[in-house]
């Protein structure tokens, strides 16, 4: 009798947990539907984020903005003075030299790189297939005492003193709403290539019947917006760099 209570019980959870169990691919699609909704997404023409910038015991107003197109700029004030520090209009990319404070045009592989990650607008997992990324679910973990899945997204190469470099970046998705709360990702170029960051979401607010994170920091600055703007004409004149005709 025993025998059989046990072999029912095996079949009970044989029969439950492929129903329970989570995929990579439902995981995603409860956090667009918890979010407004995968269609309202994809109707997203651009985003403004404005905020603060805490580094180094700074604090620097920015503004991000990006449409559909690829085309961004960020903009900051130091000490009053607006600039633009990095754009890009669908051709060039530049931002400003830290030391020389001056415009520079960024080389080929910063351009490629930087036209690989605009893909990710406004989601990298939006339509993820059509994008050429692929998914994977790691499983459960508790990260910063809290539960999350676990899924890695694998996305176009870096390219980096000609070779690539994979580019796989793992995000943690609260299991109770299906948000990001942590993004970790290795810097694949430059001088501190190899080094892994991790990038912390939190404080979902609604805008326009969608959900942002308003703040997303790492251990080297972090940004806490003060207002998001879906759907706003870009100003073009702010991509083009400075002395480049």
């Amino acid at each position: 009798m025993k025998t059989v209570k046990t072999l029912f019980i095996a079949l009970l959870i044989a029969v439950i947990s492929p129903v329970s169990a989570q995929t990579a691919d439902e995981i995603i699609d409860n956090y667009f539907e918890n979010t407004g909704g995968k269609a309202n997404w994809e109707k997203i023409e651009s985003i403004k984020r404005d905020g603060v910038m805490k580094m180094q015991g700074m604090e620097i107003p920015i503004t991000i903005v990006m449409n559909k197109e690829g085309k961004t700029y960020t903009e900051i004030d130091l000490q009053g003075t607006k600039m633009i520090w990095t754009a890009f209009d669908g051709t060039t990319l530049w931002e400003v030299n830290q030391m020389t404070m001056l415009p520079e045009e960024s080389d080929n592989e910063a351009t490629q790189n930087f036209k690989n990650e605009l893909k990710d607008f406004p989601s990298p997992f939006l339509n993820y297939k059509e994008k050429g990324y692929s998914i994977e679910l790691l499983g459960k973990e508790i990260i910063e005492g809290t539960e999350a899945y676990k899924i890695q997204l694998t996305k176009d190469p870096s390219i980096a003193n000609g070779e690539e470099i994979e580019n796989k970046p793992i995000y943690y998705f609260e299991v109770e709403n299906f948000v990001p709360i942590i993004q970790e990702t290795k810097i694949p170029f430059g001088p501190m290539a190899g080094t892994e960051v991790k990038i912390t979401f939190s404080d979902y607010e609604e805008v326009d019947g969608l959900y942002f994170a308003f703040s997303e920091g790492s251990e080297f600055q972090t940004v806490e917006y003060k207002e998001i703007t879906v759907n706003s004409e870009i100003d073009e004149t702010k991509l083009k760099m400075p002395g480049k005709e």
